[in-house]
């Protein structure tokens, strides 16, 4: 299979899976507070990877660079800690939209730091998605108080810079030593602030947690196992597609209809993940 197409199937993937673990971790966040959930997501997130570490032994523990690793866990924890303190304030529609300003952000970085070529296709399918992320969100942003809107924009930079991060620690680490890593160093950030404010879960806490941590280790290491097979900022504009699977589960966890802008904005953004999913298979070949 054509490798570019492949790595941004991956992160299509990896969009419906951090759509539901979104879902899993608001529904937590009525009940408990927002950084043990934050703890416990992370924290978890190492039971799936248990057979593997099982099978293999304490040698693929070992990261090549222990400072690489730790470092973009701070990044990530710096961003989700602004994340995680606007997720309760915002709606689920709304806070998918905001995060599609992070693939402007990681094009930006691609190019800056790593090194890559950014092409015109990519920066107009990124645009044109953008564009359709602004016709979503743009009503109810226009009269509302926009205090928690612009704290979970902050976090969109630092993610970016976390993911071109994980994008230079795929040269020299497999996915499952970056996934694990992660899951250590932010449950290791996020200690002291779930320690401080914590509540006692309850069973189907605790089971909902667990479904997180699945949802959130399997949803990065597709994202990272795409990095390794394409260019990171080829497999962006995906990202946008991350609007459907937030309509589809707003309507049926939370009853948010989607309203008309959602679907021509979603719309907009199918149109220009298919031409640049074609355009890239065409460069390819």
């Amino acid at each position: 299979m054509n490798p570019a197409l492949a790595g941004m199937g991956l992160a299509a993937l990896a969009g419906l899976c951090f759509a539901l673990l979104n879902t899993g971790m608001r529904v937590l966040t009525h009940d408990l507070p927002p950084f043990q959930v934050q703890f416990l997501r992370y924290a978890l997130g190492v039971v799936p990877l248990l057979p593997w570490l099982l099978r293999a032994g304490v040698a693929p523990l070992r990261p090549n660079g222990l400072g690489g690793q730790v470092l973009r866990g701070a990044v990530h924890s710096s961003g989700l800690f602004l994340w995680f303190a606007a997720l309760p304030h915002i709606p689920f529609a709304e806070m998918t939209a905001i995060g599609f300003t992070t693939p402007l952000f990681i094009m930006l970085g691609a190019v800056a730091f790593l090194g890559e070529r950014m092409m015109w296709q990519r920066w107009a399918a990124s645009l044109l998605g953008f564009c359709g992320v602004l016709v979503v969100v743009w009503p109810s942003l226009a009269g509302a108080e926009p205090t928690w809107s612009l704290v979970m924009l902050a976090s969109s930079p630092l993610f970016a810079a976390s993911f071109l991060i994980t994008k230079a620690l795929t040269r020299r680490d497999g996915p499952a030593v970056i996934v694990l890593w992660q899951s250590l160093t932010v449950a290791g950030f996020s200690l002291p602030l779930a320690l401080w404010a914590w509540q006692a879960p309850l069973p189907w806490h605790w089971g909902m947690a667990l479904l997180c941590g699945f949802l959130g280790t399997l949803g990065h290491w597709l994202l990272t196992s795409a990095f390794r097979l394409a260019d990171i900022s080829a497999a962006q504009p995906v990202k946008f597609l991350d609007l459907l699977w937030a309509a589809v589960l707003g309507w049926l966890v939370f009853a948010e209809v989607p309203e008309r802008a959602t679907l021509v904005g979603a719309l907009v953004i199918f149109a220009a993940t298919t031409w640049i999913a074609r355009v890239e298979a065409r460069r390819k070949a």
